[in-house]
């Protein structure tokens, strides 16, 4: 089992889970040093960056793949910062899928990409795997991130696509940085409060990956995000209450503007996305909803 991506936000859970479950893990990371030092012992490792080819050899006779790697989207975006981002991922799954048909011995293919497909200007539509998709940066990164992805279909490796939503957990993302005003009763919505957040407990991220990998049918598209998307205004409300705190501390959007620039559009703006295809596929979410959700993450 080869995996990228595995020192990132997701990556440590689910190589914990693809060992316990058994697989032989295969890292393909920038430093390898660094990512062997993080992860369980038994792991190997091989070079990979974005925008340089990859040796077959490289996947080490790995029969399944499963790619996170990509740049962060959190950071302001400078023309620099949107080609790191865009190039990363295409350019990086492009080589991967490359290195795949080489190898021959590559029976599946789980990749990354994010709900910033369906862009930021959808208000409270419910879109599925079947929407189509926005049309600002986000959405056109994801198009052909996932164009990439899918050609590894042309060489018939059954192949998902993983639309994550806001992955929740303390130890990073958007809750991580949502804590520390929460904490001290200083949180609150943020612009008009009426965006959608289709969140996902981390474990639910993780699981839905390895549900994937079991199942090699369900192929396309498939969103990762908890089946009750909620408003950023009753999510700022349901953090407060869990942690016993106010949430009446609302931040401006241009606040918010001056703080991420064009990046702020992703928190302003949101998405209600629905997890029809795993819904459809028969998986099941720990953590369906919101205040539970909270409540395992922060207990």
């Amino acid at each position: 089992m080869a995996v990228t991506g595995a020192t990132g936000f997701l990556g440590p859970g689910l190589v914990q889970g693809l060992l316990e479950r058994g697989h032989q893990v295969h890292v393909l990371a920038r430093n390898v040093e660094h990512a062997l030092a993080r992860l369980p012992a038994g792991v190997t490792g091989a070079p990979f960056t974005a925008g340089s080819s990859l040796p077959p050899e490289a996947l080490a006779d790995a029969e399944a793949v499963v790619h996170l790697a990509g740049e962060p989207v959190a950071q302001r975006w400078t023309h620099e910062g949107k080609h790191r981002i865009h190039d990363s991922r295409v350019l990086g799954t492009r080589a991967l899928v490359a290195a795949m048909r080489g190898a021959g011995t590559v029976r599946r293919f789980v990749s990354a990409s994010a709900i910033g497909y369906y862009g930021g200007t959808r208000g409270a539509d419910p879109l599925t795997e079947e929407s189509p998709p926005g049309d600002d940066f986000l959405a056109r990164v994801c198009v052909d991130w996932e164009a990439e992805a899918m050609q590894a279909r042309e060489s018939s490796i059954p192949t998902a696509v993983v639309r994550m939503g806001v992955v929740l957990h303390p130890e990073g993302g958007a809750l991580h940085k949502m804590l520390p005003p929460f904490r001290v009763g200083a949180g609150g919505p943020v612009g008009s409060g009426e965006q959608f957040v289709s969140w996902v407990h981390r474990e639910d991220a993780r699981d839905l990956l390895l549900f994937l990998l079991a199942h090699p049918q369900v192929e396309g598209m498939v969103n990762a995000t908890a089946p009750t998307p909620v408003t950023n205004a009753f999510f700022a409300h349901t953090l407060g209450h869990v942690l016993g705190r106010p949430s009446l501390v609302r931040m401006p959007a241009f606040m918010l503007k001056a703080a991420l620039g064009e990046m702020a559009k992703v928190v302003l703006e949101g998405q209600r996305v629905l997890p029809q295809r795993a819904h459809e596929a028969g998986f099941v979410f720990r953590y369906p909803e919101l205040e539970g959700a909270l409540r395992d993450l922060l207990a």
